[in-house]
């Protein structure tokens, strides 16, 4: 009785109760204002009109609003997209990835390092000249770092984003975008010379079937026949100079998309890019593995330029007998070496 003839509790108490009516009013108007602004906006929606906009059976005015844009509300195309990087592109990355790494160390565990036939020789053919070596680390150092940032563009957030946070997840993203889109076209113009460089060692001959039967003589005490490259190095060169290229193209056209390109061409690109890269990576790491740890004396001949007579006689017989007489001594290779030392130290001193 007492409250009801106090005359300012009264009114706090009836302000009170109109601001909550208003606070549980206000989600009800605003859902009824969407309603009516989208029943004024397009009227009549309804699941046949979707329908059509779905199917593109609509005219003009339910397109989309970008610039000479053909394209519908609802774009069937990009949720096939979706759909095949999802369900083909990322699965086959990580089979094919995953599948060469455990091969690789199988292989290893099992059949272990293919050690050569017989002791060294001491006598050096040249196999790499300066330039070609160069180029090959160049051009296999940006795809490292191309293969790296793609996978942490493919699957880092499910590795990085929960072992880090958002913060060094985003900034890890970042920076591999900024290196995928940057390094992307100098990788492409240095691989087209690098291809174009060696490209007369590498022309398929009879010979290369029997490597590829014996398994390029990895497996066993045989040592096929092989020229200058063998059926091995001549399938990475053909992988490169088709699937390679064709990675590089479709990056071109994700690189620039300011060139008319439309949404279903870089969609197109996108899987391509991506199923191709991720395959390349995988051979690649096979062609790593053979050529450092996995056989004698390989990589000699991609840091020096260098190989030894009994590698060459192991690996590459039939370029061995073309050029056995051009083989010369270790010693004098590394007193030129020396000397050649010595010449520009003199050289970079001052006065």
């Amino acid at each position: 009785m007492c409250l009801c003839r106090n005359g300012p509790l009264r009114g706090l108490l009836l302000a009170v109760l109109l601001a909550l009516t208003a606070l549980l009013a206000a989600p009800a108007m605003a859902q009824a204002e969407t309603e009516r602004e989208a029943a004024t906006a397009v009227g009549g929606v309804s699941p046949d009109i979707w329908r059509q906009v779905r199917s593109g059976e609509v005219d003009a005015n339910f397109r989309d609003t970008r610039f000479d844009s053909t394209y519908n509300l609802v774009n069937s195309s990009g949720e096939r997209w979706r759909q095949l990087r999802n369900r083909w592109v990322s699965p086959f990355g990580l089979i094919a990835v995953g599948g060469m790494i455990a091969a690789i160390a199988l292989f290893y565990v099992i059949i272990g390092r293919k050690d050569l036939s017989e002791p060294r020789t001491g006598r050096k053919l040249l196999r790499w000249p300066l330039f070609v070596r160069s180029l090959h680390w160049t051009v296999a150092t940006l795809f490292i770092v191309l293969a790296l940032s793609g996978l942490n563009l493919l699957y880092g957030k499910f590795v990085f984003r929960s072992l880090f946070g958002d913060a060094v997840w985003g900034a890890m993203i970042s920076a591999s975008k900024l290196a995928h889109n940057y390094l992307g076209p100098l990788f492409g113009v240095l691989l087209i010379v690098l291809l174009a460089r060696v490209l007369k060692h590498n022309w398929p001959k009879r010979h290369d079937l029997e490597w590829f039967r014996q398994g390029g003589g990895l497996v066993g005490k045989g040592h096929p026949d092989a020229g200058f490259a063998n059926g091995g190095e001549k399938l990475w060169f053909w992988l490169l100079a088709t699937a390679g290229l064709a990675v590089v193209a479709s990056g071109f056209v994700l690189d620039f998309p300011n060139y008319g390109q439309s949404r279903d061409t870089m969609q197109w690109a996108n899987l391509i890019h991506g199923g191709g890269a991720l395959g390349l990576t995988a051979v690649a790491l096979g062609h790593i593995y053979i050529g450092t740890i996995g056989s004698e004396g390989s990589l000699e001949g991609m840091t020096t330029g260098y190989v030894d007579e009994t590698w060459a006689k192991d690996h590459h017989n039939l370029w061995y007998e073309e050029v056995k007489d051009q083989a010369v001594p270790e010693e004098r290779l590394d007193a030129a070496s020396a000397t050649d030392g010595d010449r520009n130290e003199t050289a970079s001193r001052p006065g």
